[in-house]
């Protein structure tokens, strides 16, 4: 710190004292208005309170449910799969690398297509159609 870098103290003013008679302009009501729930010490209107009419929260209609056990699943179908090259392991890692997959998470083999290399597929989840027609193309599911 040194003379260059002083700065002004950042001061807060001082509070308004309310109440003090009508030329302070802040006299009699304390600038509250006259009577009602905001007058009063410790009036607060809760959040959503909307004067006594039904709440907006409560009239629309509740739907849906969100299950926080579900397993989402990046799908990838056989026959994107026939594209890639049969000497290298089908794995997670291969396919977010050739930009197949772009989410991350768990992904699953489905059995949309025809497939005619022997593959081996490394992957969370494999549909048993899709296992069938791999095993029948002499591949192998691990």
């Amino acid at each position: 710190m040194n003379l260059s870098n002083l700065q002004r103290p950042v001061t807060v003013g001082r509070h308004k004292r309310v109440g003090r008679g009508e030329s302070s302009g802040l006299g009699k009501t304390c600038g509250k208005g006259h009577k009602g729930q905001k007058a009063r010490s410790g009036g607060k209107v809760g959040r959503g309170f909307e004067g006594g009419q039904m709440p907006l929260q409560r009239r629309l209609p509740k739907k849906g449910f969100n299950n926080i056990f579900r397993v989402e699943y990046n799908v990838v179908s056989l026959e994107t799969i026939s594209k890639l090259n049969p000497s290298e392991p089908i794995t997670g890692n291969l396919l977010r690398e050739k930009d197949i997959v772009k989410r991350s998470g768990l992904i699953k083999l489905l059995s949309d297509g025809e497939i005619s290399a022997a593959y081996v597929v490394r992957l969370d989840a494999v549909s048993e159609k899709a296992r069938k027609k791999i095993q029948e193309a002499g591949g192998s599911v691990e």
